[in-house]
């Protein structure tokens, strides 16, 4: 579905098209044995190479190119035994060679497909243009003095894996969607950790606007975004700026542009570069890589279980909606949870319990699910409760809170607590005569054809068992003695 824009002179489609550049995890950089560990102290993690003295030769780094092809082979890419490194030629303070060191006309992962997952179940297919390997920048930083910028190198030649989209989002929301499934990904291959905010994982925005059934437009790009809602606003605030440019007879030129979280605005950084103005060409320090069969199979036999294959094996082994599934696979570490609480239970049942008792929680103390004060293990237990008939729904919830604050299992709350379901008839038929007693007059009116008051007989009776009644015992013992 099309993101439209009713502008003044009829409907604007939005394209948009991403560039999303992820850091390789790996211990040392592309073509230097310098770390690649975050936040270390400025201009500690550079070697010669990477700060581009004279003479200093390039090595590749292997792991680097495994991480690129695992990557490739999780978004069903085409993988390029043989690609060649380019020097990408222009002028930045960052940039201590000169140029960046990339991948260009043959790129080492080609076509590929992203399978986004929308919010109302449904599914839509993205094209992978290309993935190519190429060295990361160093960072210019302004804020350390008022007069001079300070340059840190230790990301110059961090392996980055540039990802480029074919255009074919429409809205906002498949923008955000596509992000959040491509970082799912790199997490569950292990080959990104996706962490927008330390800078592992940016994206450039291409966007532009067109009359529905028109061919592309002008595109500008929005450089480094670094959140998937700063992304989507970008999109939102970009797409209304070109319509307002071509209904006042405005021309839209090709540019690069930053987006402003603080005003939710997009702002012109500089004309838009083409391949002609960097004067690629092949690295002459650097033999083209090329690789086997036997390579990509042996990557190819040790990729995990990923988040498409997934979602389908929950829908059809544990009976889930698209929705939940989708959920719960979308981050590796609850998908694994998941399984643990409901391995020989009822699948739905933990669906439910996992993405909406247990991120509730989780989300209120600001925790994951790797820091969940209840174990997989623990919360499995309390569903078993419930299935033996020692807690009902609502004690199970009191339960759980308890679990939430003091990390202990079920079994011993519900003991040392006196929270166990009273299922004995007699307790149950007595607290119903009181009730009665209490309120002969709504008996009356039940038995004169109002049956909505059972309902709130039923709560009158738990409330008198704080809870712990079955509420089927109560249900049924209620219609027997007041219908006969």
């Amino acid at each position: 579905m099309s993101y439209v824009i009713q502008g003044e002179t009829g409907d604007w489609e939005v394209v948009i098209g991403l560039e999303v550049h992820a850091q390789v995890i790996s211990n040392s950089k592309l073509f230097s044995g310098a770390a690649t560990a975050f936040g270390a102290e400025a201009n500690t993690q550079v070697s010669f190479v990477d700060a581009g003295f004279p003479g200093m030769l390039p090595v590749i780094n292997a792991v680097a190119v495994e991480q690129a092809v695992r990557t490739g082979l999780g978004l069903k890419a085409q993988i390029n035994k043989r690609s060649v490194f380019a020097r990408k030629n222009y002028f930045y303070a960052d940039l201590p060679q000169g140029y960046q060191i990339s991948q260009y006309e043959l790129p080492i992962v080609g076509l590929g497909t992203l399978i986004l997952d929308m919010p109302d179940g449904s599914t839509r297919e993205v094209g992978i243009e290309r993935l190519h390997l190429e060295q990361d920048a160093g960072k210019s930083m302004h804020d350390q003095h008022p007069q001079k910028t300070f340059v840190d190198l230790n990301r110059s030649g961090v392996a980055l894996m540039e990802i480029v989209s074919k255009p074919d989002m429409r809205t906002p929301e498949e923008a955000g969607a596509y992000l959040r499934k491509l970082r799912a990904i790199l997490r569950y291959l292990g080959t990104c950790d996706g962490n927008m905010e330390e800078g592992s994982m940016r994206c450039d925005v291409n966007v532009s606007v067109r009359r529905p059934g028109e061919g592309f437009r002008t595109r500008c790009e929005i450089k480094n975004v670094n959140s998937v809602r700063f992304v989507m606003q970008a999109i939102e605030y970009e797409a209304k700026r070109h319509v307002e440019v071509y209904e006042s007879g405005g021309k839209i030129e090709q540019e690069t542009r930053l987006f402003d979280p603080g005003k939710g605005e997009t702002r012109s950084l500089r004309n838009k570069e083409n391949a002609h103005d960097y004067r690629y060409f092949p690295d002459p320090d650097l033999l083209p890589l090329e690789f086997d069969d036997a390579f990509v199979e042996k990557i190819r036999a040790s990729l995990p279980e990923l988040p498409d294959e997934k979602k389908q094996r929950f829908i059809a082994d544990y009976g889930l909606s698209p929705y939940d599934a989708t959920v719960l696979v979308f981050e590796k570490e609850s998908a694994d949870y998941f399984e643990k609480v409901a391995k020989g239970r009822d699948g739905k049942q933990a669906a439910n319990w996992v993405t909406t008792n247990l991120f509730g929680a989780l989300n209120k103390l600001g925790k994951g699910v790797t820091e969940s004060p209840v174990a997989a293990e623990q919360l499995g237990a309390l569903l078993d409760l419930i299935a033996d008939g020692t807690l009902s729904g609502r004690l199970a919830k009191d339960v759980f809170e308890i679990m939430i604050e003091t990390g202990d299992d079920p079994a011993k709350i519900v003991e040392e607590r006196g929270m166990k379901q009273v299922t004995d008839t007699g307790a149950i038929e007595k607290a119903i005569d009181d009730v009665m007693a209490a309120n002969m007059d709504k008996v009356e009116d039940i038995r004169a054809g109002k049956d909505k008051l059972l309902g709130w007989f039923t709560g009158q009776v738990m409330k008198a068992t704080q809870g712990k009644a079955n509420p089927q015992a109560v249900n049924d013992l209620l219609k027997k003695k007041i219908l006969g």
